[in-house]
C-alpha cells in the first residue's frame, strides 16, 4: 500500500554521499524533504539538484533538511555532485542516498514491488523514481508528489508548499490556492464565528463556509 498523508514514513538505514544514516534519526526534530530521481549524470536531474542546492539558505530558515535518493551508488553520487556544483555555481550541501537495491524506493512505493533494474540500466528503467515527500518532525508524511521523467520539478513550488504546511499546521488555519507567505489565510469550517473572532479578530466572510483573515502577528 502506498504512503498516505499522516502515515509515519518508513525508517531505514542507508549509505549516502555523506556517510551512513538512519532516516528517522537523521530527521531529528526538523522538517525533511526526501526527493528522488531516475539516475545520476542525467540532464533534467542535474538542473533539479542544482535548484535544491541554490535554496540551501531557504531550507535552513525553515528548519528543513533535504536529502536526495537514486538507484546509483555512493561513488557515482560523489562524482555527479561535482557536475551539479559546477552547473549551479554553489556547493551541494545535502546528502544523496545510494538505493542500489531499491530498498528505499520500494518502502516509499516509488517503484513496483517486483521492479528489476538490469545491468547497464538507462534512466528509462527507473523512470518512476521521481517523487517528493515532505515529512514533519513527527516523522509523518505531510505532502507527496510525483513527476514524469521528462518534466523537471518546480522547487519554488516545493518551498511554497512547505511554507503552507508549516503555517497551516502551526497556526491552525488553511491556505487558499496559490497562497504565499504574508497573504490572507482561511479559517477552518470547524472553528465557530465566535472562536474565529477571538482568535483572529476581524475576518471576511465570503460564504458561510469560506472565511478569510490575516494571521495575527
Amino acid at each position: 500500500m502506498s504512503l498516505r498523508i499522516n502515515d509515519v514514513v518508513p525508517d531505514f538505514e542507508a549509505e549516502t554521499s555523506q556517510g551512513p544514516i538512519r532516516f528517522h534519526e537523521w530527521i531529528g526534530d526538523s522538517w525533511a524533504i526526501l526527493f528522488s530521481h531516475p539516475k545520476d549524470f542525467t540532464p533534467v536531474c542535474t538542473t533539479e539538484f542544482g535548484a535544491v542546492a541554490k535554496l540551501s539558505e531557504e531550507w535552513k530558515k525553515r528548519d528543513t533538511k533535504v536529502i536526495g535518493v537514486s538507484v546509483d551508488g555512493v561513488e557515482d553520487h560523489k562524482k555527479w555532485i561535482n557536475d551539479i556544483s559546477s552547473f549551479a555555481s554553489c556547493e551541494v550541501g545535502f546528502p544523496i542516498i545510494a538505493d542500489e537495491d531499491l530498498k528505499v524506493a520500494k518502502q516509499f512505493d516509488m517503484l513496483p514491488a517486483d521492479a528489476y533494474l538490469p545491468d547497464g540500466r538507462t534512466p528509462a528503467d527507473s523512470a518512476t523514481v521521481r517523487s517528493v515527500f515532505i515529512i514533519g518532525p513527527d516523522k509523518q508524511l505531510k505532502l507527496s508528489m510525483t513527476y514524469p521523467m521528462n518534466v523537471g520539478r518546480n522547487f519554488a513550488e516545493v518551498l511554497r508548499a512547505l511554507d503552507a504546511l508549516q503555517t497551516a499546521n502551526g497556526k491552525g488555519v488553511a491556505t487558499p490556492a496559490d497562497w504565499n507567505v504574508g497573504e490572507d489565510v482561511i479559517i477552518p469550517p470547524t472553528v465557530s464565528n465566535e472562536d474565529a473572532k477571538a482568535k483572529f479578530g476581524e475576518y471576511e466572510t465570503i460564504f458561510p463556509y469560506l472565511r478569510r483573515t490575516k494571521l495575527p502577528k
